[in-house]
């Protein structure tokens, strides 16, 4: 029978090995480029972070005045200090 120390040396040696593979098989596959024909469909409003920057600036200068904090769109906290 095997001791624990043996069994939890195996079970870390196979989690390592699956882990190895598992890596590996995510490099094999080669990351393409945009093709030209590609790119309108990128270039969409939709697929645009921000549908309308001038009222996405009007909407970060209204919370950060009621946040009473700068950059209170990407933090955790409300504006008090605590976080």
């Amino acid at each position: 029978m095997m001791s624990d120390r043996t069994a939890r040396a195996l079970w870390l040696g196979l989690l390592a090995a699956v882990s190895t593979v598992g890596v590996s098989g995510c490099t094999v596959f080669e990351v393409q480029p945009v093709q030209p024909w590609q790119r309108g469909d990128l270039a969409r409003a939709e697929m645009a972070l921000e549908v309308d920057p001038l009222l996405s600036g009007f909407r970060q200068h209204v919370e950060v005045s009621k946040e009473a904090a700068r950059g209170g769109t990407a933090l955790a906290g409300g504006g008090c200090g605590c976080n």
